[in-house]
C-alpha cells in the first residue's frame, strides 16, 4: 500500500509524517513519533487508555486512522505539562492517589483535561460523565474524581 503524507500540529509543534493510510493514529504516535505515553488497552475504543485531544476534543486514538490526523491540532499526555491546567491536573492526581498501576492514567488525564478546558468547575456527575469512556481497574474512580474536582481550587489558590 502506498504511503500518504500528513501534516499536523502535535503538542504545539508542526509535524509531517509519511505513513500508510490504514495505520491508526495510536500507531503513528507510538511507533513513528516514539510518544509512548498514549497506551493501547483494548484497541476497539472501549477502554480510553489511548485518549488524546484532537482539535480540543477527547478521542480514542485507536479509532482514528492516520489520514484523519491531517491538518489537526493534537495533544497527547506528553504535551499536557506544557499547560497550567495540565500541570495542576497531574499534581492533583498524585496528591489524591489517583494513580496506581498507571496504565489508564494518560487517558484519564486527557479526558479530564478536555472537560476542565470547557468547564473549570465540574460537578461530580459531570466528571463521571466525562470519564465514562475510560476504564480503571485499580482506583475505584473516587480518587480520580476527587483529583479532577481539586484542579480549579488549586488554580485559584495559585493566582
Amino acid at each position: 500500500m502506498d504511503k500518504i503524507t500528513i501534516s499536523f500540529t502535535l503538542n504545539g509543534k508542526p509535524y509531517t509524517v509519511a505513513t500508510r493510510p490504514d495505520i491508526r493514529m495510536l500507531d503513528v504516535l507510538r511507533d513513528d513519533l516514539n510518544l509512548t505515553g498514549t497506551k493501547e488497552g483494548c484497541g476497539i475504543g472501549e477502554c480510553g487508555a489511548c485518549t488524546v485531544l484532537v482539535n480540543g476534543e477527547a478521542m480514542h486514538s485507536c479509532m482514528v486512522i492516520s489520514g484523519q490526523m491531517d491538518g489537526k491540532d493534537i495533544l497527547t499526555v506528553e504535551g499536557l505539562s506544557e499547560t497550567e491546567i495540565g500541570k495542576t491536573l497531574q499534581r492533583c492526581f498524585l496528591e489524591e492517589g489517583a494513580v496506581q498501576c498507571g496504565y489508564c492514567t494518560p487517558g484519564m488525564l486527557m479526558s479530564a483535561y478536555a472537560l476542565l478546558r470547557k468547564n473549570p468547575t465540574p460537578t461530580r456527575d459531570e466528571v463521571r460523565l466525562a470519564l465514562s469512556g475510560n476504564l480503571c481497574r485499580c482506583t475505584g474512580y473516587i480518587p480520580i474524581i476527587n483529583a479532577v474536582q481539586k484542579v480549579n481550587e488549586k488554580l485559584n489558590a495559585s493566582r
